[in-house]
């Protein structure tokens, strides 16, 4: 940024209202609140039925740890909610795979959506995005949706040789298992009870991913005008900084600002906004995900107790 820019953008943030930061926060738990209820009725038809407050926690841990390495969260989601609500990891990882099939399903169905409300001002900007994004890796979404197929395919088939051949085998039968109780687990929505009350937690979500950048435009002067559109074409772009950094670090407010700069908003005002935005998302990450992480021995301790003094 030139100097002039940089004083637009300390002068944007301070003069930011702040006070409309605590519905954002509020509209943030609630959302990461509702996803642990919809990973809770993703578990039911698999018999498991763990408390929310374990689900919430490693869902919050889980964030905690994509902030610093991508995918680890999805690890340590299984391994916590495992050892605390006795669930064999296998079906969590199930249950996982069918909520990220799931969100980008959505994901796409909003980029759509997006597109056809506003195809004048931001389609040709997000189909260049997705363009570069595919580039960037040097394989289109095509490529890689076709070698993930490819490789989930090569497994099965050489899991099928090897069973075959070695059906005494334990370390083959217990990898057979594990991929038998990850495919248990992504076919459960087939069987799920409560398909009204997924989808309506699933629509939850994406709503107060819309409003807090909705609510966050009223927060800065500059950007106070800008309606529900441009919220939308916000969180498109916004998104594709998560997935492509550890919690869009470093991209997130660029994509913001590049985003806004198609509604006449100047870049260091949506600079600014993109940093005020990131930075209360991640605020929220960190402090309540290593709040959970250090709570969680202690809401189930009593339970340890318990399971000790039997085992005793």
């Amino acid at each position: 940024m030139t100097a002039e820019q940089k004083t637009q953008f300390t002068l944007a943030l301070k003069s930011a209202n702040y006070w409309l930061i605590f519905p954002i926060i509020c509209m943030s738990l609630l959302s990461h609140l509702s996803r642990s209820y919809r990973w809770k009725l993703l578990l039911e038809p698999l018999d498991y039925y763990p408390k929310i407050k374990n689900v919430f926690a490693v869902t919050m841990v889980g964030y905690l740890a994509n902030a610093a390495i991508p995918r680890l969260g999805e690890i340590l989601k299984c391994t916590f909610l495992s050892k605390y609500e006795h669930i064999k990891v296998d079906k969590l990882v199930g249950s996982i795979l069918i909520e990220r099939t799931f969100d980008l399903f959505c994901f796409v169905i909003f980029i759509g959506i997006t597109v056809l409300i506003q195809i004048n001002k931001i389609g040709g900007f997000i189909k260049e995005k997705i363009t570069s994004f595919g580039e960037n890796s040097g394989v289109s979404f095509l490529g890689k949706g076709l070698t993930i197929i490819g490789v989930i395919m090569l497994i099965y088939y050489l899991l099928k040789i090897l069973v075959s051949r070695y059906p005494n085998s334990k370390p083959i039968l217990k990898i057979n298992n594990f991929f038998k109780g990850i495919g248990q687990g992504f076919t459960a929505i087939r069987s799920l009870k409560k398909r009204k009350q997924f989808i309506a937690h699933t629509i939850l979500i994406w709503a107060m991913y819309l409003l807090q950048i909705y609510v966050g435009f009223k927060a800065m002067e500059h950007t106070a005008a800008l309606d529900i559109n441009a919220a939308c074409s916000v969180l498109v772009l916004a998104s594709f900084s998560m997935i492509l950094t550890p919690n869009g670090i470093g991209l997130f407010p660029i994509f913001v600002m590049q985003t806004l700069i198609l509604y006449n908003i100047d870049g260091a005002y949506g600079k600014a906004f993109g940093w005020l935005i990131w930075g209360v998302s991640t605020c929220i990450t960190l402090i309540v995900g290593f709040i959970c992480l250090l709570l969680l021995p202690y809401i189930n301790k009593k339970k340890n107790e318990i399971s000790t003094s039997h085992t005793g």
